[in-house]
């Protein structure tokens, strides 16, 4: 147990000016070696799981977090599994949806496009689709109007703006005099979005429900349900509850489901980079081992000393534990700070660190985002911090158990 007898050493030790330069200089290093690497883990932990939250959001922008589908290709009556899925607390909201794909034309100009027709106003209360337009609007869609919505990749690709008219061709045909006929219907530009995400940007079309339902035929029935819950995180667990409410005819996925490798390959580049940096904090404490057995080599004389003078093995341990914690304990706390510091401004501190050399990390012609986010998360702070001062703790053990070792006549004899 460490007496304030054995505190007062240790305090007394560390702040003393110390012969041996070079002991002081280790010490040094082992402070800023802790304080570097978490301050470098809080840091890095913050801002990829910044750009997680941020790809998740974006996803979520277009996705909804479940979808529920009937067996088969068609939901014929999406409106009774609506009203059962309203008596769920933590459904929000629900949205039908055909999904279909086409061949978008305009002029010379032919891409690939994934169709989806939607009712505006529930489509805006499942996903934040309609926050991403940077021309029109969700709502311009209309029944009968044949108004189309375009992703910005895509809309430049087929060179249109609003008011263009393009041509959407589907896979399903239709019987004419010379046999079989691709179907096709000119739809008018009413929207561009930007989501900030290729697959989608590139890709995407949205159209009114109704209209799409007499372009592909579909006799009133959708591909399926979009659902909006409470907490997006409540989806995998909920997914199985949903499902036995529909019926067996019908299948629940979430948004995990359609994402997993993607989330599955951020969580493990996570957790690497922290095991990869925290081997910085383990170096220092390796530094800190050094420190105290040459500090124990120097001070073997006082060691003797104060147990002549009835200081016990135990105490003479606490000591040296005492003086390596304090160490760490510094070198946490200010690597701490800095990190936490960072991590909040990083968003300020990055753009000026630009600005200062004219140049861009993130390109925004090459990456999608083009600005470093933070999300700090206190659990990961006290994950950190708690590691760093059980590595410093443990590096003091074996230094301070030799220090009880010595013996005060065999280190007395030639002094």
């Amino acid at each position: 147990m460490i007496r304030p007898l054995e505190l007062f050493i240790g305090l007394r030790y560390t702040r003393a000016k110390r012969r041996n330069h070079f002991i002081s200089f280790i010490s040094l290093t082992s402070l800023l070696g802790v304080a570097l690497g978490v301050w470098a883990l809080i840091t890095v932990l913050s801002v990829m799981n910044g750009f997680e939250k941020e790809l998740r959001s974006r996803i979520l922008g277009v996705a909804a977090h479940a979808v529920a589908t009937e067996v088969g290709d068609w939901l014929g009556d999406w409106r009774a599994a609506a009203r059962r899925l309203a008596g769920v607390p933590e459904v929000v909201a629900t949205a039908p949806f055909i999904l279909g794909q086409g061949m978008l034309a305009h002029r010379r100009a032919v891409s690939g496009a994934l169709v989806r027709g939607v009712l505006p106003d529930l489509e805006a209360r499942v996903a934040d689709i309609g926050g991403k337009f940077t021309a029109g609007r969700l709502s311009n869609l209309r029944r009968g109007g044949y108004g189309i919505a375009l992703g910005r990749d895509l809309a430049d690709r087929l060179n249109v703006g609003l008011g263009s008219k393009v041509t959407l061709i589907t896979p399903q045909g239709q019987i004419g005099p010379t046999g079989m006929l691709p179907r096709l219907k000119r739809f008018t530009v009413v929207g561009i979005f930007e989501i900030g995400m290729y697959d989608y940007d590139s890709a995407l079309a949205f159209v009114h429900l109704d209209d799409a339902a007499k372009l592909y035929r579909t006799g009133g029935r959708v591909s399926g349900l979009r659902l909006r819950l409470s907490d997006v995180f409540l989806a995998p667990r909920l997914r199985g509850r949903l499902a036995d409410l529909l019926g067996e005819q019908f299948y629940v996925r979430d948004w995990t489901m359609d994402h997993a490798n993607f989330f599955r390959a951020l969580k493990i580049e996570k957790t690497a980079m922290f095991i990869i940096l925290l081997l910085i904090v383990a170096v220092a404490a390796f530094n800190i081992v050094s420190t105290l057995v040459m500090l124990v080599t120097d001070k073997q004389a006082d060691i003797a000393i104060l147990r002549t003078l009835g200081l016990s093995p135990a105490g003479i341990m606490g000591v040296f534990v005492i003086q390596g914690s304090l160490i760490g304990t510094i070198g946490v706390a200010v690597g701490g700070v800095l990190g936490v510091l960072t991590a909040l401004n990083i968003e300020t501190i990055v753009p000026a660190i630009e600005r200062l050399f004219d140049y861009q990390f993130l390109a925004a012609d090459v990456y999608y985002i083009s600005e470093l986010p933070s999300d700090m998360r206190w659990d990961d702070v006290g994950l950190i911090t708690g590691v760093g001062l059980m590595l410093s703790l443990l590096a003091t053990l074996y230094p301070a158990w030799r220090a009880a070792r010595i013996q005060p006549a065999e280190a007395l004899r030639y002094e």
